[in-house]
């Protein structure tokens, strides 16, 4: 049997690649036509091709668990999601929009104040911060950035209007992903790439790389950059050694560093000190200075901050970064953009209630059974409450941490997210999606063509990340110009 896109239903959902009437929306015409074309066998020999190139490619991640961290094989789903190039061009530049506030957002607040003195943001949001680093006020990060990569996580309602869901401007991942999804995509499906005008997403290291060289303090062409990574045990470890490989540098540890009497970074090697001048760091603030942060942290670098502040070495994300990193933030940043660039924002927020509001928590308490609650700063999906497929129990118990720590909790309406079609044990189904495009910010802006999609696996679930059985999939920015 071939696939019967007749038959193909995702009810209350926008979807991808299928529109209202069954039909290929434009940019999916070609492969959804191709698709069509195999048979059950065909699409079975393809996702075993699949999961054997993942294999073969060492491609994985560490979900951590009561016993321990376990690595598993990435997984992903052989159907790419497309967008057309056109609605890309908007997205693409409203995310430009949103990072570029952002970064002076979290400038002023290192400095003068300005937003918070206006009145615009409550200066309650920012004394309660937990990201807010008092080791960074005064400091000046080249080209005025802080969040020099970003991942703002996007999704799309059921009338087709895409939202930014949240800002990941810590230490976000996933990019290695995006680029190993394209990479296996090409070897299951090549023919596909040789007809449509599917926009390639293969020069991200390249950009990461002369972004993070434009920082260093030292000019020259050949700029010494590392990247930092806590070890071989944390989660995201495949792609720290991913990155540094593509990018020709160094995968260092803490140890590996040391900062000397000059307040300048060196790393260790066979021949001696090295010195060292941008740090692309994948540890969170509180590890990466024992002498500025954690006393007990085997992570970092003693006396890493000194050398940042003394401009002797470029951070990337810059500590600090992180204040805007927050789910209460997060709601005011349609303030945030037209306060700093005096502009509309180009991409909307979910609308979201606070419940540090009196007049919000009230509502929300009230309705947690539609809700969605999350915490303001966990990640990775954990922490939250998604209120139509919680037990009264868990409504009960985020009553209870509402009230007791308001300021911590947001709550959002329950968005019928989109769905693109998946391979499910040989089926052909509806799975919901969102998308982490990735934004390099230096002495210019770049977005990468498109992003990683995540899916959510189990039938009817909408929580995506791969740590609770979520999935990949490629995704396809397709110029449909002349088509």
């Amino acid at each position: 049997m071939t696939i019967n896109w007749q038959q193909y239903a995702a009810p209350g959902c926008y979807d991808e690649l299928i529109d209202d009437h069954s039909r290929p929306r434009l940019a999916a015409g070609a492969l959804c036509e191709y698709l069509a074309s195999l048979s059950d066998e065909d699409l079975r020999e393809r996702k075993t091709a699949a999961e054997l190139a993942i294999l073969v490619m060492g491609i994985t991640f560490t979900v951590y668990t009561e016993g321990g961290s376990i690595d598993r094989a990435w997984p992903f789903d052989i159907v790419p999601r497309i967008i057309p190039k056109h609605e890309w061009d908007r997205t693409e530049a409203g995310l430009k929009q949103r990072v570029q506030a952002l970064n002076l957002f979290i400038d002023d607040l290192y400095h003068e104040q300005k937003i918070v003195k206006d009145g615009i943001f409550p200066a309650e949001v920012l004394e309660q911060s937990v990201n807010f680093r008092p080791q960074c006020i005064g400091a000046s990060p080249r080209h005025g950035v802080w969040a020099h990569i970003c991942g703002s996580d996007l999704v799309r309602d059921k009338d087709g209007t895409i939202y930014v869901l949240e800002d990941n401007l810590r230490v976000p991942s996933g990019v290695s992903y995006m680029l190993e999804n394209r990479v296996v995509t090409k070897r299951v499906f090549p023919e596909l790439f040789e007809y449509q005008r599917i926009l390639p997403v293969d020069d991200y290291t390249l950009r990461l790389y002369d972004m993070l060289a434009s920082l260093s303090p030292r000019p020259g062409d050949h700029p010494n950059v590392v990247v930092l990574t806590p070890g071989i045990y944390n989660s995201a470890y495949f792609e720290h050694s991913y990155l540094a490989q593509q990018m020709g540098v160094e995968l260092v540890e803490g140890s590996d560093l040391e900062v000397g009497d000059d307040d300048c970074v060196y790393m260790r090697t066979i021949e001696g000190l090295e010195r060292v001048d941008v740090i692309y760091r994948r540890i969170d603030d509180l590890f990466l200075d024992p002498e500025a942060f954690r006393p007990d942290s085997t992570l970092g670098v003693k006396g890493l901050m000194r050398a940042w502040r003394a401009g002797n070495v470029a951070l990337a994300n810059a500590p600090g970064a992180g204040v805007a990193d927050d789910k209460v933030v997060y709601a005011f940043v349609p303030e945030i953009i037209k306060y700093y660039l005096d502009q509309d924002p180009l991409i909307a927020n979910v609308p979201s209630y606070l419940c540090m509001r009196e007049k919000d928590r009230n509502y929300v308490l009230a309705n947690l059974a539609k809700l969605v609650v999350k915490p303001a700063n966990e990640s990775g999906g954990y922490g939250m409450l998604v209120g139509p497929h919680a037990t009264p129990a868990e409504h009960k118990r985020f009553a209870e941490l509402i009230q007791k720590d308001p300021r911590n909790y947001i709550a959002q309406p329950t968005l019928s997210l989109s769905t693109s079609p998946t391979l499910c044990d040989n089926l052909m189904e509806p799975r919901h999606v969102d998308l982490r495009p990735f934004i390099l910010s230096g002495p210019t802006t770049y977005v990468t063509t498109g992003g990683l999609t995540r899916v959510a696996l189990k039938k009817g679930s909408l929580v995506v990340n791969s740590s609770q059985g979520g999935g990949s999939k490629d995704t396809w920015i397709v110029d449909t110009e002349g088509f």
